[in-house]
């Protein structure tokens, strides 16, 4: 079985859960995820499992989309519902106007750096964030660039606020939410998240995990092959004895390719005249070849 199972995650157990969960009832021995999903959040989890684990870090460097609720009045050392409330408590009758909304989610827009909550996985000297955070010590990670691409207001009821977001990897709904509620000056934390899409994977096509465990079989039908995987990417394809090459992880040779990748493209896959994915190659900025970095074969 080499591919990828779409989960659609349940609130209450880590992503690492579900990746153990996954390998007993299915007895696969390489089953890893693609970014985790915080353990209050449900959605797309999307599981490596055999060879397609050598393209993790591929898949997780993709955009997601989430709808999040925030709660504004106060916040929260987690900056989620399930953390204690800090600091104090605000009175809310009702959100702001859409003409004072609409301006400070503005500032949420776009390319810039953001800082990662301090009960998260991220690491400081070698130590998760979170485990610092628990023990009570300073847990300031290192701020990383984000991207959003979208953000739009889905519904306004009370106190809680309902958003699309559509962003890249690494950005931090929590702490979205947490600096919404600086921005307007009464207190917020995340009270639900749903991730309805990761990369090229939908929560349509996702599975729950209480089917797996009915139906076993389901998960491998499900499974998307290894072959759709990273279809955005450019591809090479190989000669025989290209193929050979690559999966001894050899360079390239012009004649080893049926067709020269865009000088300009940066990592392509080289894939075998039957469509068969090998590698993932990139050309070598000494030699000129196409090297072979990530060989899946």
């Amino acid at each position: 079985m080499d591919g990828v199972l779409v989960i659609d995650k349940p609130a209450g157990p880590t992503s690492h859960d579900v990746v153990a969960r996954v390998r007993r009832m299915t007895g696969w021995k390489k089953v890893g995820h693609t970014g985790t999903l915080d353990p209050m959040a449900t959605g797309v989890l999307p599981l490596v499992v055999g060879r397609a684990t050598r393209l993790a870090q591929f898949l997780s460097a993709s955009d997601k989309v989430y709808e999040a609720e925030v709660r504004l009045g106060w916040a929260t050392d987690t900056y989620d519902a399930q953390g204690q409330r800090v600091g104090p408590a605000h009175s809310i009758s009702s959100w702001p106007p859409p003409e004072r909304l609409e301006p400070i989610l503005d500032r949420f827009r776009g390319s810039y750096v953001q800082a990662a909550p301090p009960f998260s996985a991220r690491r400081i000297d070698g130590i998760r964030a979170y485990a610092l955070a628990r023990e009570g010590k300073p847990a300031e990670p290192k701020a990383a660039p984000v991207t959003v691409h979208e953000i739009c207001c889905l519904a306004r009821e009370g106190d809680r606020l309902r958003l699309r977001i559509r962003c890249s990897a690494g950005f931090y709904v929590r702490s979205f939410a947490h600096e919404l509620g600086v921005a307007l000056g009464a207190g917020a934390h995340l009270s639900a998240l749903r991730r309805t899409r990761s990369g090229d994977f939908e929560v349509a096509q996702a599975i729950g995990l209480e089917l797996v465990e009915r139906q076993t079989q389901a998960a491998g039908e499900r499974l998307v092959p290894i072959e759709r995987l990273l279809a955005s990417m450019p591809a090479v394809v190989v000669t025989e004895e290209g193929a050979a090459r690559t999966r001894h992880g050899h360079d390239l040779r012009p004649e080893d390719l049926c067709s020269r990748p865009d000088g300009s493209v940066g990592r392509v896959r080289v894939i075998d005249r039957q469509g068969t994915l090998l590698a993932i190659g990139e050309v070598s900025g000494t030699s000129g070849l196409l090297h072979p970095g990530i060989v899946v074969v």
